[in-house]
């Protein structure tokens, strides 16, 4: 019973302590997160998470290490307000993954990611679901993404514009960095023969230089060159 009253004190304690420290530090919401603040978010419940049960830690032991770490971050927070450069270190920076409708190779390899990730943001994110619609493309520091459209495909809708309103087609992606995407090609009702000859009649004389190719019903074939072209 003892160390259940224990345990019992320290949880209230160490909930008490947590509500206070993340007053101070700020109501960043869960989507906002840089990779610091999540990390930080991590050891602070840890800290109190781990002093609970461990009869060893006094309850002193967990205000203390709870007050020196918030004070850590608050200092941080504060610095990377004050200057940019710190910020960057801390927070880091956007990364444009399609620049004028042209992907951004580098870009994705600095960043860690592939099309097909690329593409699920897209439509996670922003319910985009062609790369052919998109002008500009940025990774934010929090992982989220920012997007531009390009003229023809942003507002105003055809609704808006009192427009009858045609069929919508999911779009195939049949290459993805060089490689032909057989179950979509097969699903698309097309053969690599056609592929290979929508390609030549690109400029594109292999699989391999074709960086991204899809196939839609409403829209036709979309490629872009291994090179950025």
């Amino acid at each position: 019973m003892e160390h259940l009253g224990q345990t019992t004190i320290e949880l209230i304690f160490g909930f008490i302590a947590l509500l206070v420290a993340t007053k101070i530090l700020g109501k960043t919401q869960i989507s906002q997160l840089t990779p610091f603040d999540f990390i930080s978010a991590i050891v602070l419940g840890e800290l109190v998470g781990n002093s609970v049960y461990d009869s060893q830690v006094k309850i002193w032991s967990i205000l203390y290490a709870l007050i020196l770490w918030t004070l850590l971050i608050y200092t941080v927070e504060k610095l990377t307000q004050k200057k940019r450069s710190l910020r960057r270190t801390f927070e880091g920076y956007p990364s444009i993954i399609i620049r004028q409708g042209k992907i951004d190779r580098e870009q994705l390899k600095k960043n860690h990611l592939d099309i097909d990730q690329m593409q699920q943001m897209l439509r996670q994110q922003k319910d985009i679901f062609s790369i052919r619609e998109v002008e500009y493309m940025i990774l934010e520091p929090n992982g989220q993404i920012s997007v531009m459209k390009k003229p023809k495909y942003a507002s105003p809708t055809m609704e808006d514009m009192s427009l009858k309103q045609k069929p919508v087609h999911l779009p195939f992606t049949l290459i993805s960095d060089g490689k032909v995407v057989v179950d979509n090609l097969r699903e698309s009702g097309h053969d690599e023969e056609w592929l290979f000859k929508q390609l030549k009649n690109r400029g594109i004389t292999r699989f391999e230089d074709a960086l991204y190719a899809e196939w839609a019903e409403d829209e036709g074939f979309f490629c872009l060159k291994m090179n950025g072209q």
